[in-house]
């Protein structure tokens, strides 16, 4: 639970450095919107990799480097939301994935 932890606050130090440093309020609603954002833009990339969309010049390799960046924010951000709500994540992943991994140790 402790590298969970950690991971959290450090994400929350980046999160709340950015909004201070471009005026953003970081309100209940904002948690979850940035997460719908994200999911957004891992959509998108996902879309122009897959050749269902324009891919702008980008090569596959440059994709997935975008696509592996997406995701980064998006995991960012649902750590961001849980921990803003107090959702506890360790019994939740046990109850609906039935395994602690080891992140939780």
């Amino acid at each position: 639970m402790k590298a969970l932890v950690a991971l959290t606050a450090q994400f929350e130090m980046a999160s709340t450095a950015y909004a201070d440093a471009n005026g953003i309020t970081r309100n209940d609603d904002w948690f979850i919107l940035k997460m719908q954002e994200e999911l957004g833009e891992l959509t998108q990339v996902w879309i122009k990799l897959t050749a269902r969309g324009r891919k702008r010049g980008k090569s596959d390799d440059e994709l997935r480097h975008d696509l592996a960046d997406e995701a980064a924010d998006l995991l960012g951000h649902i750590l961001l939301f849980a921990n803003r709500n107090d959702i506890a994540l360790a019994p939740a992943i046990k109850r609906k994935w039935r395994f602690e991994p080891d992140i939780f140790n």
